[in-house]
């Protein structure tokens, strides 16, 4: 008898008719609450001021920063047989760097529901900021730039892999805008270990010339004594 034929490389797996149904409304219910953000600001009298061009620039790098924690905590850390997070959230990753190419194969929903999903509860709280005070207006005009550009993060990084995108996603790329084809392919490099940040990409010559990264896997190895990158399918 005659085995199945297995896959020449992993695949993550595909979410079943709940989870797709549950990124669905993920997507639709973030689109929606950060278009009513930007619509409460607009509606604020004197906006944008000048601190919008320091406060809005800062957010986004903050989402960048945090998207290169959250992915260097993926890719380091825990193991793909983890209760809970371990197929759902760490197997992507592995697989990502085993078979890139597998990314390109995620249509939108798959590509965006879950990032969308974490992104609701933050766009709740920004709706709920008072912006009856120059304080409020500010935390608001912050966290909805984070929002604004976190939610597209796995979009961006998605197009970073593509061979030939559209013309639009092509100039901001090239112009810096959002994470680039020649930034992310470094990531891509064994061992994997540099240019985590994958929105618009803008804190990873910074993060390598500190040597953040390198740090923290130091600080956390002595601490708890795991290694990272132990699991062995990372290999």
């Amino acid at each position: 008898m005659s085995s199945p034929t297995r896959p020449k490389f992993p695949l993550s797996d595909d979410p079943g008719p709940f989870g797709r149904g549950l990124e669905v409304a993920s997507i639709v219910c973030a689109v929606t609450l950060l278009a009513a953000n930007v619509a409460r600001l607009a509606t604020v009298q004197g906006f944008p001021a000048w601190w919008t061009l320091i406060l809005a620039p800062v957010g986004m790098a903050l989402a960048d920063l945090t998207s290169g924690l959250v992915h260097w905590t993926a890719d380091s850390w825990g193991s793909e047989t983890m209760p809970l997070i371990g197929r759902r959230f760490l197997r992507p990753f592995r697989v990502h760097h085993t078979n890139p190419g597998e990314f390109l194969r995620r249509d939108f929903v798959d590509c965006n529901g879950d990032v969308a999903m974490l992104n609701v509860p933050l766009l709740i709280l920004a709706l709920c900021l008072p912006l009856t005070s120059v304080a409020g207006q500010g935390a608001a005009v912050f966290m909805t730039a984070f929002c604004a550009t976190a939610l597209p993060t796995n979009q961006f990084h998605q197009w970073a892999h593509s061979p030939a995108p559209a013309a639009p996603v092509a100039w901001l790329q090239d112009h810096g805008l959002i994470l680039g084809r020649e930034e992310h392919r470094g990531h891509h490099t064994r061992p994997h270990t540099s240019n985590y940040c994958i929105a618009t990409g803008w804190c990873n010559r910074a993060l390598a010339a500190i040597g953040l990264f390198p740090a923290l896997e130091t600080m956390v190895e002595r601490i708890t004594g795991l290694r990272p990158r132990g699991d062995a399918e990372m290999a």
